[in-house]
């Protein structure tokens, strides 16, 4: 499981061809999480498996070029082709079958700061990611989240403000007591990777794993990006460590230490993952330079959202939401 992570965040950034080559080798392992509930373990984000009378919700998907092997696995479930599609948030290694998923299709949701940076194109770790195609946009989004009652079972989707980005949704399954998290939880793998560039903060993402352990019980089964199924004492242990490296950290820009200064003291050097996607210090940095409330990152245009536009309905004093 740890290699495949590994893998995952190497092809986060990988160019095209180089991709595709690699992701040829890549089998997709299922694990039955409860009946009508599974979990595909490939190369890229975790996808959750839906499943039932109503029909199947898919969420996240991965790389384009895992597509039919993601179908095969659905298929093997014994499950319908997808009809739904959520995404988690806008990384490409969960959307990355957006558009092989929607010719297919499906209805893609998300949060919609997801569709507006898809359709804007964005800077990820410093490489340009261009604009999205139609087909993979979602076309249905939403602000404070949206509920589905499907398969016997109510799945509330949650968005997660200013936490790994902008726009990550927390999912539940009430009846199962399944919980996705995205990116908002990296489980034994990797430090997290906060995307600041999106509007990402350290403190959005304590705040994250606070909502979800003020759902959770005991035998609550939680689903992270990256990295094997967890329990509630596992996101328990994952959200001290954030409180610990913020505090930490905070206090050290509060004596007035640099950023070089505070990377040297090796505040998260006990939590590090051997070769992982982000070390101590890129972890480090990220708390250093998140920001509390609402952090701007790059936006894409707004200027034309109903929420945000001058004059139109509920919005904040004539300036474009960032929530």
């Amino acid at each position: 499981m740890i290699r495949t992570a590994l893998l995952a965040s190497a092809l986060l950034l990988a160019p095209v061809p180089a991709l595709a080559q690699d992701v040829s080798k890549v089998e997709i392992k299922t694990e039955v999480v409860t009946p009508g509930i599974a979990v595909l373990f490939g190369a890229g984000g975790n996808v959750a498996v839906s499943h039932g009378a109503d029909g199947t919700v898919l969420v996240d998907d991965q790389f384009a070029p895992l597509t039919p092997k993601l179908e095969a696995a659905v298929a093997a479930l014994g499950a319908k082709p997808v009809k739904w599609l959520i995404n988690t948030h806008w990384h490409g290694d969960h959307s990355g079958g957006n558009e092989n998923f929607g010719k297919a299709g499906a209805m893609i949701m998300a949060h919609d700061h997801v569709r507006e940076r898809m359709a804007a194109g964005q800077i990820l770790r410093g490489e340009a990611v261009p604009p999205a195609a139609k087909e993979a946009l979602p076309i249905l989004t939403y602000h404070d989240g949206i509920s589905l009652y499907l398969n016997g079972d109510t799945l509330r989707v949650m968005h997660a403000p200013h936490a790994h980005t902008d726009g990550d949704s927390i999912l539940q399954w009430q009846g199962a007591n399944v919980f996705h998290m995205g990116d908002l939880f990296f489980n034994k793998v990797t430090l997290p990777f906060i995307d600041l560039e999106s509007g990402g903060s350290a403190y959005g993402l304590l705040a994250a794993a606070d909502k979800v352990l003020a759902l959770a019980n005991d035998k609550s089964v939680i689903i992270p990006g990256h990295g094997p199924l967890a329990t509630k004492a596992d996101l328990a242990a994952y959200r001290a460590m954030l409180a610990d490296v913020i505090a930490s950290v905070e206090s050290a820009k509060a004596a007035g230490k640099t950023l070089e200064q505070v990377q040297a003291m090796k505040l998260a050097a006990k939590y590090e993952v051997p070769k992982a996607f982000i070390s101590g210090d890129a972890f480090v940095a990220a708390v250093f330079n998140s920001q509390k409330g609402h952090p701007r990152g790059v936006q894409p245009d707004r200027s034309k959202d109903v929420m945000g536009a001058k004059g139109g309905d509920n919005a904040h004093g004539g300036e474009s939401h960032s929530h």
